[in-house]
């Protein structure tokens, strides 16, 4: 497949049509083949880009428009239906070209196992990478019922490979007695239940370092996005993600990758999960996206 040749025929508003001139490719990961609960968060892709056209191209957050940046909406990788192993082997690859081509990958999910063979290609080039892990689940577990590709295990896998040190994980609510060992043995940065201020004083120590930022829908309390596949009570406002977000576009963070995840629509008749998913899609493109 060449890269200027969609996956998928609809874009997020405001992508460019030439992948040369751009800096970031936003691409979709429809993948839900191990979810613990509700699947649905493959349609999850497709459904924000539509949703896209109810937001305005300029943000008044971050006084920059779509038309001022280049990205490339590259549409949803076809993976392998039902097969783990396949499909991220699929991701891999797409991502590892990407990487090659000199731009920065910003993914849609999908569950959030999909965020592991992104971060595994991020981090052959980047081996000083930290992440940011904004979640409602900490999602450190070895295997969920036997199976280690999980959407329960990104995080483990993703600490043991780049060390525990270079996580940090904010907004958690739910965990294992198991998982929050593993936080204090790993030397993980971990703040439950809370975003913004943690992730404030934190930033300053993330500066100047390659840093990949990954998101699930579920941080947000389910009042504020039910449509996801393992809603969460007691969780951050729209209001606070978005100020997060904001505050690492806003830092000397070098931003290297991004996604957000498990956005499930058929949970929520209202839309509002994919149109919010929308909105915080917008501002990571012009928060992320090299200036």
């Amino acid at each position: 497949m060449r890269f200027e040749e969609k996956y998928s025929g609809n874009v997020f508003i405001g992508s460019t049509d030439n992948f040369e001139e751009s800096t970031t490719v936003l691409y979709g990961m429809p993948m839900d083949w191990t979810v613990s609960f509700r699947p649905g968060s493959r349609f999850g892709p497709p459904r924000i880009r539509e949703a896209s056209l109810v937001h305005e191209e300029y943000s008044h957050y971050l006084r920059r428009e779509l038309s001022e940046i280049a990205y490339y909406d590259a549409g949803d990788i076809p993976l392998a239906f039902g097969n783990p192993e396949k499909s991220l082997a699929q991701i891999s690859d797409f991502v590892s070209r990407v990487l090659d081509a000199g731009k920065m990958p910003l993914g849609m999910g999908g569950e959030h196992l999909v965020t592991w063979p992104v971060v595994q290609e991020v981090y052959k080039r980047y081996p000083d990478l930290a992440i940011i892990h904004i979640d409602g689940h900490a999602d450190l577990r070895t295997d969920y019922e036997g199976e280690p590709y999980s959407h329960s295990t990104p995080l483990r896998k993703i600490s043991e490979l780049i060390g525990g040190a270079n996580v940090y994980q904010f907004g958690i609510r739910s965990m294992t007695k198991e998982e929050v060992e593993y936080t204090e043995e790993a030397g993980i940065h971990f703040f439950p239940f809370d975003v913004l201020e943690p992730l404030k004083s934190c930033l300053p120590e993330l500066a100047g370092r390659p840093v990949y930022v990954t998101i699930d829908i579920d941080a947000l309390d389910p009042a504020h996005a039910p449509g996801t596949g393992t809603p969460e009570p007691g969780g951050i406002t729209t209001k606070e993600l978005l100020a997060s977000i904001h505050a690492i576009a806003k830092s000397d963070l070098t931003i290297v990758g991004a996604d957000l995840v498990e956005v499930a629509p058929a949970y929520d008749p209202t839309e509002q999960t994919p149109i919010t998913a929308a909105k915080l899609i917008r501002e990571m493109l012009l928060g992320f996206t090299a200036k």
